[in-house]
């Protein structure tokens, strides 16, 4: 059963430009963003009285003059508590959690440094040169080592550092012409370093700096756009602008398959769930005043999916060859936590959803959104999928099939970002100007639930 709840947490501004990702920290709480304000502040320490745990919220605008970014922190358990942490007049340009939930690193503007701040002693670390790219930090899944992007003297390089005090392991060079990103493989044995879309090149590198193995698909054409590790570490998938994803082994680290996103789905192995939208029919007992101020669902589109049989359509939206980052290729995977299955977006084709089933090395399901996928995670804990389209609703995909949920707020509560809390029973929906907590009920008995 699934019930929606909304947080007692608003957020101050209203977020008009970008959509900003939504997790949860590992101490169970959420949420990066980042929050502006027009005051030249100079650097401020935290004060805390003895907080157990955090929530960071971030919301992006876009401001002139004097750009001072700062960060706010609530406790979950104190929600009358929170502290700020402003960056000064140097800026800020993204936020993360370290993996023990105690750490934030802030990267200031223009990539000048990486700022530590620690939540437990209130002590300051700052890492110089980090590289200004599609992903340029991350983390072990033990949480024991950071892998930093970094470019000096027109040179690509990767420092590995202890998370405990942050101390430098290792310094490499990389055989890449314009790093673009980087990701360790869950088993923390493996860290995966990609190009610039220029050239096509994926590079896999040890612990200690040793290059194990390079993987090029083809030259001479926009190359990498997306790449994700299996939980399991036996696979890496690669999405490219060819609209392709390429899977490779981790045992010689070549190409076993790979998957298209074809316009047209022809076979009949693979199901397609297509949402459908209706109005509802509106008795004249609800158009009073008072149900049209206490009822924001009255007036809803309310949704449902369909099982279309092939052939399926879909529609294409043409890159314009005259724009830079063409609305093509693989931009999004995702593995599910046990392997089994890989979700993936393909731009050109951006309100459809691609799972593959990665026993059978085949297309599972499809589903296609009346709009652009937005967002989708897997569950942390079970094959199941969420997925938000930026309006009012939640979508739930698992091998058993597709849900449409509508969220019960005021205003119409319309889902930009989505993350999953580590133990796979509550979701965290964030929109223009709220925070949704929606949660899976296990009580049977409890009929306090939302379905479409």
């Amino acid at each position: 059963m699934l019930a929606l709840c909304l947080t007692p947490f608003v957020l101050s501004q209203k977020v008009t430009d970008r959509y900003p990702t939504l997790n949860f920290s590992p101490l169970c709480t959420c949420v990066p963003s980042q929050s502006f304000t027009c005051s030249p502040a100079q650097f401020k320490r935290l004060t805390f009285e003895g907080v157990t745990s955090w929530w960071l919220v971030v919301v992006p605008l876009s401001l002139s003059l004097f750009v001072s970014l700062s960060l706010q922190v609530w406790s979950l358990e104190q929600p009358d508590w929170h502290c700020k942490i402003d960056e000064g007049s140097i800026g800020l340009v993204s936020s993360r959690w370290s993996p023990d939930g105690r750490h934030i690193l802030n990267t200031t503007e223009f990539h000048l440094r990486v700022t530590v701040w620690s939540l437990c002693t209130k002590a300051v670390s700052y890492i110089k040169y980090p590289k200004a790219c599609q992903k340029g930090i991350d983390f072990s899944r033990d949480g024991c080592y950071m892998a930093l992007a970094e470019r000096r003297d027109c040179k690509d390089y990767v420092s590995v550092f202890v998370c405990d005090d942050w101390h430098l392991l290792r310094h490499f060079e990389t055989e890449t012409q314009d790093l673009a990103g980087l990701e360790w493989s869950p088993n923390g044995c493996v860290l995966a370093v990609w190009d610039s879309c220029l050239e096509y090149k994926v590079l896999l590198y040890s612990l200690d700096g040793r290059l194990l193995s390079t993987y090029s698909a083809y030259e001479w054409s926009l190359g990498v756009k997306a790449l994700t590790w299996s939980p399991s570490s036996q696979f890496l998938a690669i999405g490219s602008y060819d609209e392709k994803v390429r899977i490779l082994n981790h045992i010689t680290w070549k190409k076993i398959t790979e998957f298209e996103h074809p316009a047209t789905i022809n076979s009949p192995k693979a199901v397609v769930y297509k949402e459908v939208e209706r109005k509802p029919v509106v008795a004249n007992d609800d158009l009073s005043l008072h149900n049209i101020t206490m009822s924001s669902t009255v007036f809803n589109t309310q949704s449902k999916y369909e099982i279309c049989p092939p052939p399926v359509q879909f529609p294409v939206v043409k890159p314009d060859p005259d724009r830079a980052n063409p609305k093509i290729g693989v931009s999004t995977l995702a593995f599910s936590s046990d392997s089994r299955y890989l979700a993936t977006k393909n731009d050109s084709i951006a309100s459809v959803v691609w799972v593959w089933d990665m026993q059978r090395m085949s297309l599972e399901a499809v589903l296609e959104q009346t709009s652009a996928v937005r967002c989708f995670q897997w569950d942390p804990r079970r094959p199941r999928l969420a997925l938000c389209t930026g309006n009012t609703k939640l979508y739930l995909w698992s091998p058993t099939g597709c849900v449409s949920v509508q969220v019960p707020a005021e205003g119409g509560f319309q889902v930009q970002s989505l993350s999953w809390h580590s133990s796979g029973d509550s979701l965290m929906l964030l929109g223009k100007e709220q925070l949704c907590l929606c949660y899976m009920d296990t009580d049977q008995e409890d009929k306090v639930a939302f379905f479409s």
